[in-house]
């Protein structure tokens, strides 16, 4: 029987998600770990590939693992044979035509700044910060533009492997908790940098450097060059992915939060 797992990391550590010669990655110890407790070579299949340095709370995998083995045995074993910065969260059984990406319908990313004049030190890794004051309500006029289908050119990284470069946007939000700014977004699925560049694009919004509609221009300008920078990987947390109900996974992972 085909299983899916809920994953949970702290991508500091990591070239990424995916498995890679000469570097450390999370698919490559989240393998390690399962094939030692199938006592067998495992190989797994994420809903989306993340970059270095960022973070998951509900990664979702799939694999038809090589040897039956009760719920309890396969999160608490792998789990003994991981390091601490990855956690498997929950396991489910499902059925052969489940695929991790392909099943998924949506896909939900929180975004973690810190608008402060002296930088993290514990948080320095989880957390994008800026020394500029960042305010949020431009910030969210501008993100309303990014709603909805369009073609994100202009948010896409050069290395994009994406096939064409339209998504759609379901929810686009900005909160303010104290000096942390949190940006939660949820699309049918994300380019490579996406979010990272949505949100460079709109913390130049909120630090005063653009007008709300210039990331409506950037939008239509199809040019990437012409949006903010690049957002640091560790502000960005993988948090949700929604499949079909009839599956019966959990489609969200908790929130990160700081204070």
């Amino acid at each position: 029987m085909r299983i899916a797992l809920g994953v949970e990391y702290d991508g500091t550590a990591y070239s990424g998600w995916q498995r890679q010669a000469h570097a450390d990655s999370v698919q490559a110890v989240l393998e390690s770990a399962l094939s030692r407790v199938a006592d067998a070579p495992v190989t797994v299949t994420c809903a989306g590939r993340t970059d270095a340095g960022v973070h998951a709370t509900q990664q979702v995998v799939h694999l038809d693992p090589p040897a039956q083995r009760p719920e309890r045995a396969w999160v608490r074993g792998v789990n003994s044979n991981l390091p601490g910065s990855v956690a498997v969260t929950w396991i489910r059984g499902v059925d052969e035509r489940f695929h991790a990406r392909f099943s998924a319908t949506a896909r939900r990313y929180r975004y973690v700044m810190l608008s402060h004049p002296v930088r993290p030190a514990l948080n320095r890794d989880r957390v994008a910060w800026t020394w500029r004051t960042l305010a949020v309500e431009p910030m969210q006029e501008a993100a309303r533009h990014l709603l909805g289908e369009h073609d994100f050119s202009a948010f896409r990284a050069v290395a994009c492997q994406a096939k064409h470069p339209v998504r759609t946007v379901y929810h686009l939000s900005l909160t303010r908790v104290g000096d942390y700014l949190y940006l939660d977004i949820e699309a049918n699925a994300f380019l490579h940098h996406m979010v990272r560049n949505i949100a460079g694009t709109l913390m130049a919004v909120g630090a005063g450097e653009r007008e709300p509609d210039w990331v409506a221009d950037v939008l239509a300008g199809r040019d990437r060059t012409r949006a903010g920078i690049t957002a640091p990987g560790g502000g960005l947390y993988l948090v949700g992915v929604r499949y079909p109900e009839s599956y019966g996974l959990p489609p969200m992972g908790r929130l990160p939060a700081f204070a």
